[in-house]
């Protein structure tokens, strides 16, 4: 079913938008019928005026909320004064946003790059790089170590090393030189550090694409020590469950991980633009030379000078603290409701999910469309989960009355 098709009762603006999508953009998304021209806040709005809860926050891009004030201001001040000077040359701001963001999360370096699935691709090749150079493995027989269930984007290398079909089936020949092994287990962890050839453990400290997908109490904190004792590094996916959405700055700070090589994205610009980061000390990233890796707009004017408002408002709004009372809340309401639909409610801070109890296989689609009538927007992930992950700007007021709509929507499917 198409995405026109999926809904009868769209108005003509609606539709005319997404034909257009439909008639020339690439078909690579499943999105809900709804087309959106406004957003502050925690709200968005549809092109008829509609207003709706955004419970996706642009997959947690947008923890400060849509076009906070302050990250706007930035936007527009440096966007009238330089946005571009490529690495070929140094800006002004470039190591201003350095020593600003190595301090604020205390590695000695950071290689600014552009979208999430570029951090990523960045902290493989400097954990390859220091495996060979530092921890003396052969030249192409370094190991990275990934969970089953992972989530780390989309190119051609991620999709090597992902278990999800819909990722990379027909894409092959697939990249080698990478270990899948259960998610939340560390004793798997363990037996896999025995090859003297790995040079990393890849892991998201939460899984969110998997359905927001929490380890046991512990578990970042074994597998941090099992990497200190084999001799390999610690790479912490952040893009999603860092910048304040779990509760605390990093979703590894709940066990006191501090991960060798710390990848950020998505919320580091407020939703405004892609900017992300990988950091790490010197030991690690002083092994990438000139001209052995790089982005033509990573560490731009623009980007530096909005992410380090992003970074100082989440601190100065205290979201992390808001994000940990809130959460906690909306999993308590959520439990309340007592709904024979609802299998399972978990999360922590601001990022969680339902799992959906249903003989009718698109019932998470049909709950979203319900809740999409009704004035909040979600999305499935893997057929039978819904995450829930507003800004984290939200109150408790807010925050009842999105719970309001939840109830409601569901009766559609307790019928």
């Amino acid at each position: 079913m198409d995405t026109i098709s999926a809904q009868s009762a769209l108005t003509d603006t609606s539709r005319h938008y997404l034909e257009l999508e439909e008639k020339y953009g690439a078909h690579n998304y499943h999105p809900l019928p709804v087309v959106l021209n406004r957003g502050a806040g925690v709200y968005v709005w549809d092109v008829d005026g509609k207003r709706y809860y955004d419970y996706l926050s642009g997959y947690s891009a947008v923890n400060q909320g849509h076009c906070h004030p302050a990250i706007i201001d930035s936007l527009i001040e440096q966007a009238q004064r330089l946005t571009l000077t490529s690495r070929a040359f140094h800006s002004d701001l470039l190591g201003e946003y350095a020593r600003f963001i190595t301090d604020y999360f205390r590695y000695d370096k950071v290689l600014p790059m552009n979208t999430g699935v570029e951090a990523v691709e960045t902290a493989i090749k400097l954990c390859r790089r220091w495996g060979y150079q530092v921890k003396g493995i052969p030249e192409n027989k370094a190991k990275i170590i990934v969970c089953a269930d992972n989530f780390h984007g989309r190119t051609s290398t991620v999709i090597s090393f992902s278990t999800d079909p819909s990722s990379n089936s027909r894409f092959g020949p697939y990249m080698g030189g990478f270990e899948i092994i259960p998610y939340n287990d560390a004793e798997a962890l363990g037996r896999a550090l025995q090859d003297k050839n790995t040079a990393g453990f890849l892991v998201e400290p939460i899984q969110g694409e998997a359905g927001v997908v929490v380890p046991d109490e512990g578990y970042l904190r074994k597998a941090k020590e099992y990497c200190e004792q084999a001799g390999v590094l610690f790479i912490g996916d952040e893009i999603q469950t860092g910048l304040c959405r779990t509760g605390l700055m990093l979703a590894c700070d709940h066990e006191q991980v501090r991960p060798d090589i710390l990848i950020l994205g998505k919320a580091l610009s407020g939703g405004v633009l892609p900017v992300s980061a990988v950091l790490a000390d010197d030991d690690i990233m002083l092994t990438i030379r000139p001209g052995e890796h790089g982005s033509t707009y990573g560490g731009n004017p623009l980007a530096c000078k909005v992410a380090m408002t992003a970074l100082s408002v989440l601190k100065e709004e205290k979201m992390a603290e808001n994000a940990a009372v809130m959460g906690a809340l909306l999993r308590k309401e959520l439990n309340a409701l007592q709904s024979p639909c609802i299998e399972t409610v978990r999360g922590k801070g601001l990022l969680n999910a339902i799992v959906i109890r249903h003989s009718n296989p698109a019932a998470a689609w049909e709950l979203c469309m319900a809740l999409r009538e009704n004035g909040l927007l979600a999305k499935p992930t893997h057929g039978d989960k819904i995450r829930l992950a507003p800004p984290l700007i939200i109150t408790r007021e807010q925050l009842l009355d999105s719970v309001g709509i939840i109830r409601e929507s569901l009766k559609l499917l307790e019928k």
